[in-house]
Parts: structure tokens; C-alpha cells; sequence
């Protein structure tokens, strides 16, 4: 048995083999950036849901539409910034 190089030209073409195109364009899909704002969007909307005295229905879901957007905020947060 051959023992493995440890030469670093040959890690980087093993890793550019690693990533396929198929799994870039879903690393590409779940960046942070764009769903943490989606759930800043959602936590805000929330907030205005609970704080205004005119729509019950609104009222009766911004806890709810809140709690989505802070655990969706949470999750988020461990997706990776750039591909």
C-alpha cells in the first residue's frame, strides 16, 4: 500500500473535485445573507402585527409570526456567508 502525498497542489484538485457543480448551486442557495434578512423581515412584521389595534387576526398571529422568525433567525445563523 502506497502512503498518501501530502504534496498541496494535489489537496487543492481534491478538494475542487469534492464540489460539484450540483453542490455549489445549493451552497449558492442557502447563503446568510438573503434568509437572515428574510427573517429580520418576518420578526419586524411581527412586531407590527402585535402592536397595531385594528386587524384581531393580526394580532391573534404576530406571537406566532415572530417566534417563526426568530427560530428561522437562529438557523440562519449557521449557514455559511459565501460559497
Amino acid at each position: 500500500m502506497s502512503k498518501p502525498s501530502n504534496d498541496p497542489n494535489m489537496m487543492s484538485t481534491l478538494r475542487q473535485e469534492d464540489t460539484a457543480p450540483a453542490a455549489k448551486s445549493w451552497k449558492r442557495f442557502f447563503l446568510r445573507g438573503p434568509w437572515e434578512m428574510l427573517a429580520t423581515i418576518i420578526i419586524a412584521l411581527g412586531v407590527v402585527m402585535l402592536m397595531q389595534p385594528y386587524v384581531m387576526w393580526a394580532y391573534t398571529y404576530s406571537f406566532i409570526t415572530t417566534l417563526v422568525g426568530t427560530v428561522m433567525f437562529i438557523i440562519v445563523s449557521h449557514f455559511p456567508e459565501e460559497v
